[in-house]
């Protein structure tokens, strides 16, 4: 059955740029759909989550993902978020972009966006608005945080419960004697199903965890011993080996402090 293709909502009369407002709760997810306009998927609160093209995007308010028209997705909460989108009909969008692309949200386009969800804007400073809207969508160069959940039952199970439990330190030899199998078993299914060594996707669950956190307002140290780190500095570089930025930049948008 394909995808289904979802329409945005009614544009005010001779808009370029619809912007959508969604309330999402911890888990919730929109189904795989397609639009026929471009989309720009974006969280004023809280942390979003976008899976297309085999990737999986997680969004702190300071960065949002171009998603090109036609393209697959679906779209979720790490945790409750104020999830606002943006569509683009391609007949009136000069950007070129064909595969989903990650931009900075600064202060200007943030405020952007909230004006443009006005629907009694004057006809004049709507078109005024876009234009700039258009002009502020940079790509920014990030990493995504993939972890691939492992096929074989017995690795998923240690997958699962560390996903509900991140700063779990078992090792696999203590995984394997709770799932049946050894550790050097379960570190075969690791590499094999999720194309990473375990000690890489378990540093990815718990980043994976941490982004709500950091998002919601929680200081670096506080978030690092929650999801199983020993020191505030072991942390940060591990987000920034995986993230190619430290937390405080991602979280920032560029050319601000970062309200939310």
């Amino acid at each position: 059955m394909p995808d289904p293709q979802v329409a945005p909502p009614g544009p005010p009369a001779g808009a370029a740029v619809v912007v959508g407002s969604f309330t999402l709760d911890r888990g919730q997810w929109f189904a795989r759909h397609r639009h026929d306009h471009h989309q720009l998927a974006w969280a004023r609160r809280g942390v979003l989550a976008v899976r297309a093209a085999g990737t999986t995007w997680v969004l702190p308010p300071s960065m949002a993902l171009w998603i090109p028209a036609g393209v697959q997705h679906a779209t979720g909460a790490a945790g409750p978020a104020l999830f606002r989108s943006l569509y683009f009909p391609p007949s009136r969008c000069a950007l070129g972009w064909s595969v989903p692309t990650v931009v900075g949200v600064p202060p200007l386009l943030r405020e952007l966006i909230s004006y443009l969800s006005d629907e009694t804007l004057s006809a004049a400073a709507r078109e005024r608005a876009e234009a700039v809207v258009l002009d502020q969508l940079r790509p920014v160069s990030v990493a995504t945080v993939q972890a691939p959940m492992p096929h074989d039952s017995r690795a998923r199970r240690v997958a699962e419960a560390l996903r509900a439990a991140p700063a779990d330190g078992r090792t696999l030899a203590e995984w394997g004697a709770r799932v049946g199998a050894s550790g050097r078993t379960l570190a075969r299914a690791f590499v094999v199903d999720t194309g990473m060594p375990f000690g890489q996707w378990r540093t990815r669950v718990r980043l994976q965890a941490a982004m709500p956190l950091l998002a919601g307002g929680a200081t670096v140290a506080a978030v690092a011993a929650r999801v199983g780190y020993a020191s505030p500095s072991a942390f940060v570089a591990a987000f920034r080996r995986a993230v190619g930025v430290p937390p405080g930049a991602y979280f920032t948008p560029e050319g601000g402090s970062g309200g939310r």
